[in-house]
């Protein structure tokens, strides 16, 4: 099972720098997005349905789905499947929280094949960054996206928990921790999140394989040639139970994949 994510910062902008390309070349299970800010309405044919084949009437490689923000051009996540592999998943949309699945937060899906089966959410958890408001807007959803999974784990579940998380958990996920320690997305109160998210049975893909390793990023900001000189957050996560995280086999940032502000994250399973 091979499971990529990536906040693509507008999916439309993304099509145009090689999304598809990617797509093909990666040939994930799952294709996980955030911040696709657009509408089914407003995507191309090649983007809802991906094809290589040049055949007339060839069925599509992927399916998508997609849970879009009521406001047109913000947040959004979508999921691009294996169309071999749709017929083993069922997908809902939100947690039931109206505020939160209002923004297009979540894709959520079941997979079940050969006895085999895991929940899958899809995640584009907020950026505190703009207001108090908004700071504590994150911090509720937070709080209540924990206790969702919580109960979801108490049916003995497993869970894979993929996306931007708008959080660098540890001062090696920051390219600069001392000057930043008080800069939303590192906030204290935020990494203690992290922390009991962890400490209730995820586990962080990329820090069980590779614990110690520094200056892996995910995310960099457009300003001061960040990208250029590695000045970046490590944001984006696939994380899961325990039980799932002992069967990994690979785990990688690729952060040579150009088209947004963020690159890809990836992680197999045996």
């Amino acid at each position: 099972m091979k499971i990529i994510s990536w906040n693509v910062n507008g999916i439309r902008a993304c099509e145009k720098k090689g999304f598809l390309k990617f797509l093909k070349k990666e040939n994930p299970d799952f294709l996980c997005i955030q911040e696709s800010k657009a509408h089914e309405d407003q995507l191309s044919t090649e983007l809802l349905s991906p094809t290589w084949s040049k055949e007339i009437l060839a069925k599509a490689d992927y399916q998508s789905i997609w849970s879009s923000a009521e406001r047109k051009g913000y947040s959004g996540v979508a999921s691009y499947i294996r169309s071999d592999l749709a017929c083993n998943v069922k997908t809902t949309f939100g947690i039931g929280i109206k505020k939160f699945d209002t923004e297009g937060r979540f894709i959520i899906h079941e997979y079940t094949k050969n006895n085999k089966k895991f929940l899958l959410y899809n995640v584009y958890f907020p950026n505190g960054a703009a207001s108090e408001e908004r700071h504590n807007f994150k911090q509720e959803f937070l709080k209540k996206f924990l206790k969702h999974l919580k109960k979801k784990m108490q049916e003995n579940l497993q869970i894979i928990v993929v996306g931007d998380y708008n959080i660098a958990h540890k001062a090696i996920d920051i390219h600069d921790p001392v000057r930043l320690a008080e800069t939303s997305g590192f906030l204290p109160e935020e990494r203690q999140w992290f922390d009991t998210f962890l400490a209730s049975g995820f586990v962080d893909s990329y820090r069980s394989i590779y614990p110690q390793k520094k200056d892996k990023y995910s995310w960099w900001s457009y300003r001061s040639l960040a990208r250029q000189n590695n000045k970046g957050w490590r944001l984006d996560y696939i994380c899961s139970t325990k039980k799932l995280a002992s069967k990994i086999k690979k785990v990688d940032i690729l952060n040579k994949q150009l088209g947004s502000d963020h690159c890809p994250v990836l992680c197999e399973w045996d």
